[in-house]
């Protein structure tokens, strides 16, 4: 394609109408050169339309093939909320990229597309409570997991810090914090990154190391009790975005839950306050009990 015809397109993308004259006086050439060259724009696909009549002219349909994708102006629009989103998730994998990947998509975009985004943008906003990441360990970790190599940092766990040597076998993200499912020996651990420090990547590897898919529709052999919650109406409201009680029924949850699973789970049950209760077993009952007592500790000290 001649460099005229690349020029009449990127004019015509910009929603702008043009006469067939007036193209060809801008380019200095015929009438009949600049219709040939529509012609041929046409036949490659290039959704021009012509409107008739005294103000008529050379058009682009409304919702046209954008650069540097081949997409629709809709599709373009769900695209950069997509990265605006995901701007907001703090250490995405490769997120150094992200804000120059949306300013450089923007950029390439027609400028009557790029002026609706701007004014749409002043209509929406992500609004998110995230904790803050070390600088980059979501991409390290997901480059030792794809290599099956082991890795070494420090975790704050509730008793201290920790010197930990684990498989990754990937990272999620949910509720704010990125999680890291790990193998140490024959267990599966699970890690929260913002309480990791000082990664270090080892040379040891082991390819038994499942995959993040894997691993997540793999059966949990561990040993389990059964668990009851009771949520009040409110509470079950509030559940009803935990990915961990999504199979409530009737303002009860009911489920299997390894032992070792319960403090994670009666923190997470703390947070629901007085709107859940745990029916059974009667350790998991007690534990949130006892997290109870003590957040209650600090203002008995006031009477």
């Amino acid at each position: 394609m001649n460099q005229r015809r690349l020029m009449i397109m990127r004019l015509l993308d910009a929603r702008k109408k043009f006469t067939a004259r007036e193209l060809a006086e801008r380019f200095d050439v015929s009438v009949r050169t600049i219709q040939r060259d529509l012609d041929y724009l046409q036949q490659l696909g290039f959704p021009l339309y012509t409107e008739v009549g005294a103000n008529g002219g050379y058009r682009v349909l409304p919702n046209r093939i954008l650069p540097p994708l081949q997409l629709t102006e809709h599709e373009a629009f769900g695209l950069f909320m997509m990265m605006e989103y995901l701007q907001q998730v703090p250490d995405f994998p490769y997120g150094s990229i992200r804000e120059q990947l949306s300013d450089h998509y923007f950029s390439s975009l027609p400028s009557d597309v790029q002026d609706r985004i701007t004014r749409m943008s002043q209509h929406i906003a992500f609004l998110q409570n995230h904790s803050k990441q070390p600088e980059a360990l979501t991409t390290q970790i997901i480059h030792a997991a794809m290599e099956k190599k082991q890795i070494k940092f420090t975790y704050a766990s509730r008793s201290g810090l920790k010197e930990i040597e684990v498989y990754p076998i990937g990272i999620y993200y949910e509720h704010g914090y990125w999680y890291m499912p790990a193998q140490k020996r024959e267990r599966v651990l699970l890690y929260r990154l913002d309480r990791m420090q000082s990664l270090a990547i080892l040379h040891q590897t082991d390819t038994s190391v499942p995959t993040l898919k894997e691993w997540l529709i793999s059966t949990d052999d561990r040993e389990k009790i059964e668990v009851t919650v009771r949520f009040t109406d409110f509470g079950a409201r509030l559940a009803q975005s935990d990915i961990l009680f999504k199979l409530m029924k009737d303002y009860e949850w009911r489920g299997s839950v390894p032992p070792e699973e319960f403090p994670f789970m009666a923190r997470r049950l703390l947070a629901y306050g007085p709107e859940a209760e745990v029916v059974q077993p009667k350790e998991l009952r007690e534990l949130v009990g006892e997290l109870l007592e003590s957040s209650l500790a600090p203002y008995r000290q006031d009477f």
